[in-house]
């Protein structure tokens, strides 16, 4: 078989026997260039339409009908070729491959319209324009919808953000309401040991050695009040604080007296802490705060015997479940020993408003928001507890590398600083404040003038230039900050401290200027020393 057909096509291609085309014109001139001009031209028009479809099919390669394209090609593409063959065989009688190329030709227009036929039912189910402008529309209609949506859900989140910001007060207001007769009670205690200390000095001034021990406790009981005061600042700020790494067990046991405060003296409060040297990111007000409701929580479950044990620990996760994944975790659980909760208490505990106390006494929202700050920092809250037998409340927080600075090697302790001399105006509205900071700076050797408002102050600018103006930041009339700026008006070469009672020191520091001296109340004395200097030192005065 292979021998005949290789025979038929050797009888197609000999033309030995053939005369061309023009022989049968007669070899007439304007028979022969006619159609050689009609070829020529019909068989480039030809070969442009494949070209146009290649272009068109490189670029739109999405075109779902591209097989009957590429087909319809071929087919034009043949066809041009026919043309070019019959200028050819004017001259030469090689009808053979002629034959062959109207051969591909057939099978082309044969496949061409076997895809033309199946593709009937595609190309009726096309959209006119008259759909297309109205599918359009309705697709504008749904992206106007969209954005609306889109801008009220933006507006739901802002105040669902807004409500919860007025939970979180709600809950901070709770949680100072339970701290009011402890802190009374210890603000008494520490005016009663100030008072007592400054009674003896006055009664034993001559007794040196005793003054120095009076004094010393004194100071010890103002320290007290400043740490319980920065506490109670600290859970009355209204703004959102930065997450920061921090040690739990230190955070824990910072708050040993206000937990101690918050419970009735009946109440037997422990601390077990296993969890040295772990930190974790989070916020410090939020985690103090969840705490606290914890222990009141479970303060309101107690029986006469009640015992609450706070409990840190280290946990590792092996296998991830719907609330953790695996990894390492700092673990920090409220255990007391009272009544427990019932298996349909406690698979409701975490819900939004859901409460057993009696109506007025609870929202119902202190163990969500628990849960909720535990999820959003990447962890879990979980409870255990049977009815009858306690419960513990459990706060999972990633476990987190601690900040460079804690770990760094211990540095030795700063010499006390030289001091460097300069004019000093001591502004504050109150004289207590005002006298003992005139006469600790007089100690230092400054050359010193005060003010009790910034009229004063301002008054003394205009005959004398001191070096360093030392402004109580929150002042009835006109206020730190507007004093600062009128006196860099008159003198724009002075330099200014701030001091300020705000337990939010980057507040303050975000409304005056990143690179603005501040100092906090209460301050020791070396840190006046320090800070004055730092002043004096932007000045470029040497020390004395």
């Amino acid at each position: 078989m292979e021998a005949t057909l290789f025979g038929y096509i050797r009888q197609l291609l000999d033309t030995r026997t053939l005369s061309p085309h023009g022989f049968c014109l007669l070899w007439r001139p304007e028979l022969l260039w006619t159609h050689v001009i009609s070829d020529a031209v019909i068989g480039l028009a030809y070969m442009t339409i494949p070209l146009s479809l290649v272009v068109i099919m490189w670029r739109r390669r999405d075109i779902p009908f591209s097989g009957v394209v590429w087909c319809f090609a071929v087919f034009i593409t043949a066809c041009g070729l026919t043309h070019f063959m019959s200028i050819v065989t004017l001259w030469r009688p090689i009808y053979g491959i002629e034959a062959l190329i109207k051969v591909v030709t057939a099978a082309a227009s044969m496949l061409t319209a076997v895809f033309l036929w199946r593709l009937i039912p595609l190309a009726v189910s096309l959209p006119s324009p008259a759909q297309l402008r109205a599918a359009n529309l309705e697709l504008e209609m749904r992206i106007a919808e969209r954005d609306l949506a889109i801008r009220e859900l933006q507006h739901e989140r802002d105040e669902r953000a807004r409500v919860e910001e007025s939970l979180l007060q709600t809950q901070k207001l709770e949680a100072l309401g339970q701290l009011t007769g402890g802190v009374a009670h210890d603000f008494n205690n520490l005016l009663q040991a100030v008072q007592g200390s400054f009674e003896m000095i006055e009664r034993r001034a001559a007794d040196v050695s005793r003054v120095k021990r009076l004094a010393r406790g004194g100071i010890e009981a103002a320290q007290r009040g400043a740490r319980l005061t920065a506490q109670l600042l600290a859970f009355a700020r209204s703004r959102q604080l930065k997450p920061e790494a921090f040690a739990i067990d230190e955070l824990v046991a910072g708050l040993r007296e206000m937990l101690q405060r918050t419970l009735e003296s009946a109440v037997d409060l422990r601390f077990d802490l296993d969890a040295a040297g772990q930190f974790v990111l989070a916020d410090r007000t939020q985690l103090e705060l969840a705490l606290l409701n914890l222990v009141i929580n479970a303060r309101d479950a107690l029986g006469p015997d009640g015992r609450i044990t706070i409990r840190t620990a280290i946990a590792t996760i092996e296998r991830a479940s719907p609330d953790l994944a695996q990894g390492r975790y700092v673990q920090v659980s409220v255990i007391d020993n009272g009544a427990g909760m019932p298996e349909e208490v406690r698979a409701k505990a975490f819900d939004p408003f859901f409460t057993t106390k009696p109506q007025g006494k609870g929202t119902g929202l202190g163990l969500s928001q628990v849960y909720g700050f535990a999820r959003q920092l990447g962890g879990a809250a979980r409870i255990e507890s049977r009815e009858g037998e306690g419960a513990a409340v459990s706060i999972f927080l990633p476990s987190v590398e601690p900040p460079a600075e804690s770990i760094a090697a211990p540095v030795a302790a700063e010499p006390t600083p030289v001091v460097t001399r300069g004019k000093v105006l001591v502004v504050d509205d109150d004289p207590a404040v005002r006298s003992v900071a005139v006469e600790a700076l007089e100690a230092m050797g400054h050359e010193v003038s005060q003010a009790s408002d910034g009229e004063q102050a301002l008054a003394q600018l205009n005959t004398w230039a001191p070096d360093v103006m030392v402004i109580d930041y929150a002042m009835p009339g006109m206020t730190g900050a507007q004093l600062a700026t009128q006196a860099r008006e008159r003198r724009p070469d002075i330099k200014i401290l701030f001091v300020t009672g705000y337990a939010d020191v980057d507040a303050v520091q975000g409304s005056l200027g990143a690179d603005q001296l501040i100092l906090s109340k209460p301050y020791h004395f070396e840190a006046l020393v320090k800070a004055v200097n730092d002043a004096l030192a932007q000045g470029g005065r040497s020390p004395a």
